[in-house]
């Protein structure tokens, strides 16, 4: 049925802390109707402070996505928008009453879990899609990063990383097809990751404040200093991943077409948008009328 526009059932709440913040949030969220898209709505705020999320309200990048309006920000969103486009969600809107979204775990799982708990809902009007038709590609010369979208008959996503660190039993690529897969079995537990060598610079910059071994996996020189390492042995080229399929869910609409990244982040994701945004002619909106012609399989959940 996800051919056609979904929410969720009921409102769900999750509280945390933030990852650069450190400071408690909960998030609410909560059923909206057809065609909203995804709405956050900043509660501790008079009055409250509404931000679409679009790839023109992506105001910050460094090291996690941010909503800015009129100086109101709302930052690390990505692993959020992240689960909400691997159940194939289009529509909701998230009460906040801080500035982070909460980092739980890391990863997407807990998000997940609780979106599967409510159930999703089906709606009347049709879901829509960005088909790429031509090849877009973004790149920052001074490290030689980049990101493309190209023509593809479903959702693909590669992405390369390239960090000195890497020991030859952690992978650096890694590519997934959700025409023939799901993002629950391949990516949604993948967690964030940082170094140790850079926690002193952070802090004194009020990043990652509340970032450890409970909500990140942490290198240090020796490597993962995590009791059980990694959950699995390409697990950070699998965040990487993760978080691009937030940072592209801000256009709003699921992407039928091939991501391609080279130590890509948060800026390079979101200029590919704005710069695909502004090319016309590489991209069409499309619907299916039938749930068998979807290219993208998405999350098993309850529907209804």
């Amino acid at each position: 049925m996800q051919n056609f526009q979904c929410t969720i059932k009921t409102s769900l709440s999750v509280s945390g802390i933030g990852l650069h913040s450190a400071q408690a949030v909960c998030i609410t969220l909560y059923p909206a109707k057809e065609n909203s898209g995804i709405i956050f709505r900043r509660i501790d705020l008079s009055p409250a402070v509404e931000i679409p999320v679009t790839p023109e309200n992506v105001g910050e990048t460094a090291l996690c996505t941010t909503l800015v309006k009129n100086g109101v920000r709302i930052s690390t969103i990505e692993h959020l928008m992240s689960a909400i486009a691997g159940m194939g969600i289009d529509n909701l809107r998230i009460d906040i009453d801080g500035s982070e979204v909460p980092i739980l775990d890391g990863s997407a799982s807990t998000f997940i879990f609780l979106l599967q708990s409510t159930g999703v809902e089906v709606q009347q009007e049709m879901k829509k899609f960005v088909r790429i038709l031509k090849e877009v590609k973004v790149r920052r010369e001074e490290d030689d990063s980049w990101a493309k979208l190209l023509p593809y008959d479903g959702f693909k996503l590669t992405f390369k990383i390239d960090f000195d660190y890497l020991k030859k039993t952690e992978e650096r690529e890694f590519s997934v097809d959700f025409t023939s897969t799901s993002y629950l079995k391949e990516m949604s537990r993948a967690r964030t990751f940082g170094f140790l060598k850079d926690s002193e610079y952070l802090r004194k910059n009020n990043l990652a404040l509340g970032g450890s071994v409970n909500n990140a996996v942490v290198i240090g020189d020796d490597g993962i200093i995590n009791d059980g390492g990694l959950r699995s042995q390409n697990e950070l080229v699998k965040h990487k991943t993760l978080d691009a399929v937030g940072d592209l869910f801000a256009l709003q609409y699921p992407i039928i077409g091939e991501f391609q990244g080279y130590k890509s982040g948060h800026f390079l994701n979101n200029q590919l948008l704005r710069t695909l945004l502004k090319q016309v002619d590489c991209w069409e909106t499309v619907s299916f009328n039938l749930p068998s012609q979807l290219p993208i399989n998405y999350i098993d959940s309850k529907v209804g």
